[in-house]
């Protein structure tokens, strides 16, 4: 037992020198990992993770020290004392995030002009000119002279006249059929009375217009045709002219119509007062 002892504290002694004596080839052990772990990123990482094998080569480099030492000193000693390897942290990967393009977007400001419409606006039509409605026979006994049988007459101004151009209407009922008819309408001169066109609801083709001053009136005149007829119901003949600038008095306004049917003579006459 003392020979055997002898021995291993002369093996210890021994050990415990060539472990003080030892000095690895740390460059030598360093290349030799980076050489093999090189081969093995080199297909399965991307070149831009090169310095987390630097990393990693000298955590491992380090650790195997460690141990080379850890276990040379487990030898010399039956107890060898814990040792704790320290391993440098890696860094966090982090990437920086695309810019989003709602961040870019700017927000409309208030003052931001509104978008022009390209589309050019039509034009509107002339307003086709409109009769005001006539008044009936029914509303009330009609003026002395616009009234003879089965005709019925009345006069009006157009309610889309203005202060420089008017209208103004002849309106005429027959419950009979007319083999002849003739209108007249006299426009007073009140100041740059100027004829600017005439229309009726009858056909124009029946009828021959002649428009002409005469003693302080400006005159419209539809006579029927030889020929033709105007049939049962209710039409309106209409004079257009420009005035002087403001409200145009109509008093001394008038018209007159002769007419015929199949048994008797007719004649309507009458002004452009309203009537209540």
């Amino acid at each position: 037992m003392t020979m055997r002892g002898d021995v291993d504290d002369e093996l210890r002694a021994r050990l415990h020198e060539a472990a003080g004596t030892h000095r690895p080839d740390r460059a030598r052990i360093l290349a030799r990992l980076e050489r093999g772990m090189a081969q093995e990123d080199r297909a399965a990482r991307p070149l831009q993770f090169g310095w987390l094998r630097a990393v990693g080569v000298t955590a491992a480099v380090a650790g195997i020290l460690a141990m080379g030492g850890y276990g040379v000193a487990s030898l010399v000693n039956d107890k060898p004392p814990q040792q704790t390897v320290a391993v440098p942290p890696m860094p966090a990967l982090t990437s920086t995030p695309a810019p989003s393009t709602e961040a870019t977007r700017r927000a409309p400001s208030p003052a931001d002009p509104a978008p022009v419409d390209p589309t050019p606006s039509t034009s509107r039509k002339p307003r086709e000119p409109s009769v005001s409605p006539p008044r009936t026979p029914d509303a009330g006994a009609p003026a002395a002279g616009e009234q003879d049988g089965p005709l019925w007459s009345d006069g009006s101004v157009d309610p889309h006249s203005n202060d420089f151009w008017a209208q103004s209407n002849v309106t005429l009922k027959t419950r009979e059929e007319l083999t002849t008819l003739t209108v007249e309408l006299r426009i007073a001169q009140t100041g740059q009375v100027t004829s600017t066109g005439a229309w009726r609801s009858l056909p124009e083709a029946d009828f021959t217009l002649t428009i002409a001053e005469k003693a302080g009136y400006l005159v419209h005149t539809w006579v029927l045709k030889q020929g033709r007829t105007v049939p049962a119901g209710q039409w309106v003949f209409a004079g257009q002219y420009n005035h002087a600038g403001g409200a145009r008095d109509a008093r001394d306004d008038r018209y007159a119509a002769t007419a015929r049917t199949r048994s008797e003579q007719l004649a309507v006459s009458g002004g452009f007062a309203r009537h209540d």
